[in-house]
């Protein structure tokens, strides 16, 4: 099924062959220039997927990313000619679910956006193993009850929610602080930890919660 892409680059001709390169791959394509527009258009069409370079003008990538993941989910690639880890980290932390180098090749981030789309529109022939009930704030796992704390359930339905994306342990505290619990940095790990020890339980042994070295946490199921 062909998706809505919003390119966000400044640089015309570079935007310019990414749109011809995502039309052939069966999408929709709009290239805009400027974030502020940009976040301006998102809000108006809600786009399924973005590509957003980091360096724009009136508003930049980061602030933009930051600004869209407080009303949408929306899966974004960054692009961005910055190589440096800091840059990487900005980039997750503000929510960004992937990452390109520039120079990169447009035929990679056109199997970026398939692997991503993958990610977040699982088969519907595929059954999920994980199943939410946001209002008996509920868990079951492969149909049996996973029993889990308020901070464990607010941690693991903000992952599972998007599966395959890396989060920092600041977007976990933030999202165990939104009730008001009583959740300090160091103790995230741990968290975590049980987590993954009562998800073992159901899951034969599995380990879905997987460490990204220096960076965060992310769920695979």
């Amino acid at each position: 099924m062909a998706a809505k892409i919003l390119i966000v680059e400044d640089e015309h001709e570079l935007s310019a062959i990414v749109r011809d390169y995502v039309i052939a791959a069966g999408h929709e394509a709009e290239v805009i220039g400027n974030g502020q527009a940009a976040l301006v258009r998102v809000r108006e069409a809600a786009p399924d997927l973005i590509v957003l370079d980091l360096m724009l003008p009136e508003l930049d990538g980061l602030t933009l990313c930051r600004t869209v993941r407080e009303f949408s989910d929306v899966p974004i690639i960054m692009t961005t000619a910055k190589v440096e880890e800091i840059d990487r980290l900005l980039g997750l932390e503000a929510g960004a679910d992937d990452y390109l180098c520039k120079p990169y090749s447009p035929r990679e981030l056109v199997a970026r956006i398939a692997a991503l789309f993958r990610r977040v529109r699982p088969s519907q022939a595929q059954p999920s193993i994980v199943e939410i009930d946001e209002a008996a704030r509920a868990v079951r796992v492969r149909s049996r009850p996973l029993e889990l704390t308020a901070t464990e359930y607010a941690l693991f339905v903000l992952m599972a929610r998007r599966p395959g994306v890396i989060f920092s342990r600041a977007q976990l505290l933030d999202a165990a602080s939104r009730d008001s619990l009583d959740v300090a940095d160091r103790s995230v790990d741990s968290h975590i930890k049980n987590l993954r020890r009562k998800l073992a339980g159901l899951c034969e042994g599995k380990d879905l919660i997987q460490s990204v070295y220096g960076v965060g946490y992310r769920i695979e199921f």
